[in-house]
């Protein structure tokens, strides 16, 4: 394989990893939405709802991929991305209070609006991923929501039973977070532009984040274990 392939086929893989990781509530949403729905009016919810917000995710995120050209927003971007992920590994992902809908356009809107609220680290990450390529966003995002929306009670379950895949999901998050913070040009000539900085920041990036988050997961534990059940 040559490598201007591989330039587009490992950043497409990322941007799917990426959403899956992320997707885990937008999953949640779109169930909670259709849950009084009947039937194939409840199939046909999830596919009008998630059709309308994939094509609202893609054309978010082709905006955040072009806003990400001004000037000191790929720092701005980045450093939120490190919030994200630090929030992933905590699960501090606070969400908006669902309303099932009782008919059909009701509950596809519901999901269309709530999906938008939830999806900005989606977004971000996805447009960091990217590196400014327009096809492999709406290619990333075509092909994991469609595996979100009919694979998320399995992938739930998977992360629940794997804690180690939420440490991969946000080591990636970091790597794409120091890959944008680089690549800012205030900032690039002092770090960008020297491959051992650049790679040492990586590291600093992705080890700080694994490092806070664990230290994050551990404390909730023990306070949990040690508060213990109400009698």
């Amino acid at each position: 394989m040559n490598t201007s392939a591989l330039d587009f086929i490992l950043p497409l893989l990322n941007i799917v990893f990426l959403d899956l990781i992320l997707a885990g509530d937008n999953a949640i949403v779109i169930g909670l939405a259709a849950r009084n729905l009947q039937g194939s009016t409840q199939k046909k919810a999830i596919l009008l709802g998630t059709g309308g917000a994939v094509v609202l995710r893609i054309l978010a995120t082709i905006l955040v991929v072009w806003l990400l050209k001004v000037p000191w927003l790929l720092l701005f971007g980045g450093l939120l991305l490190i919030l994200i992920a630090y929030k992933l590994l905590t699960g501090d992902n606070g969400g908006p209070d669902i309303q099932a809908g009782g008919t059909l356009w009701p509950a596809v809107r519901t999901i269309i609006v709530a999906d938008a609220a939830m999806g900005l680290d989606n977004v971000i990450a996805i447009a960091g991923a990217a590196n400014h390529n327009i096809t492999l966003v709406v290619l990333g995002l075509l092909i994991s929501v469609p595996i979100v929306v009919w694979g998320s009670t399995l992938f739930i379950k998977l992360m629940s039973r794997y804690p180690w895949i939420i440490y991969i999901g946000s080591a990636v998050l970091g790597f794409t977070a120091s890959g944008m913070i680089t690549e800012e040009k205030r900032i690039s000539p002092f770090v960008g532009d020297h491959p051992v900085l650049r790679v040492l920041f990586v590291l600093l990036v992705i080890g700080g984040i694994l490092a806070a988050g664990y230290w994050k997961r551990t404390r909730n534990h023990r306070k949990a274990a040690h508060n213990g059940p109400a009698v």
